[in-house]
């Protein structure tokens, strides 16, 4: 094994292990935005990833993501939420005003 396989390897290994924890995240969002949207009765249509980048939050490097989800009040209209994510914890949901029936 040479240097050009090790430095392969260890690619390989961390773009596995970041597309790893992006599932972790949109699965941590989606059970998350579930249950604020059964508090809220409100309908949960469909979620999506806008952004993924890194950062630090309280001196601690992880991936800080930006979702937009939609939602309905009345089971007719659809309206679009955002999410902020810092690694797996919920730092903002913002949603415009909405009908509720």
């Amino acid at each position: 094994m040479n240097l050009f396989d090790l430095i392969l390897l260890i690619g390989i290994c961390l773009i596995a292990a970041m597309f790893w924890r992006f599932r972790a995240i949109s699965e941590s969002v989606k059970t998350q935005m579930d249950a604020y949207c059964e508090r809220q009765q409100l309908q949960l249509i469909s979620i999506a990833r806008v952004k993924t980048r890194i950062g630090s939050y309280r001196g601690k490097l992880d991936f800080h993501s930006d979702f937009v989800f939609e939602f309905s009040g009345n089971g007719e209209d659809s309206n679009q939420g955002y999410v902020k994510m810092v690694g797996l914890k919920v730092q903002n949901i913002d949603t415009p005003a909405y009908r509720v029936e």
